[in-house]
């Protein structure tokens, strides 16, 4: 049985630099975001990061800290146009604490802060088909399988499917 382990979510902090360039610089991780996520990520990828996320009110990105480090990241982006009441989730976390619960319940909190936040009815997620873990966990902390979009995902040089989960304020 899964036990999880204890962290929090707070704003990235540039102090957070060398964790997160530690953890992110990690191919099982990359593989499975888009190609903005940079592999290998440097420091001054890292700044710009940071940089970015400390200039939103309100916070769209934290930093998932375990043991006073920063070892993953969590966020809830609002859309625009059309679908400006949907709002995307992405995360990723250092491969250490895989498996341990962090995931499932960040998506949980993020989920509760993302409805409180902004004005959006619905959050998704887009794991790539590959991802089983990542689909596992968006199911336990909720979200509901919506769509499967088949080898509209290009990565490393392969299609791979694209799979929609949501979950509604």
């Amino acid at each position: 049985m899964e036990t999880s382990t204890s962290f929090i979510l707070r704003p990235w902090q540039i102090s957070d630099i060398d964790s997160l360039v530690k953890y992110a610089n990690n191919k099982k991780i990359s593989d499975n975001l888009t190609n903005a996520f940079p592999n290998p990520d440097s420091c001054d990828d890292g700044i710009k990061f940071i940089k970015i996320q400390e200039s939103y009110n309100p916070a769209k990105a934290f930093a998932i800290v375990i043991d006073n480090e920063a070892c993953g990241a969590i966020g809830v982006f609002q859309q625009t146009d059309i679908h400006e009441k949907n709002a995307e989730m992405g995360y990723w976390l250092a491969e250490k604490h895989w498996g341990k619960g962090v995931i499932t319940n960040a998506i949980k909190q993020t989920v509760e802060y993302g409805f409180k936040n902004f004005e959006i009815n619905r959050i998704f997620a887009r794991p790539f088909g590959s991802n089983l873990a990542s689909q596992k966990v968006l199911e336990k902390a909720g979200f509901k399988f919506e769509a499967k979009f088949k080898n509209t995902i290009y990565k490393n040089g392969q299609f791979l499917d694209e799979i929609y989960y949501a979950i509604y304020k």
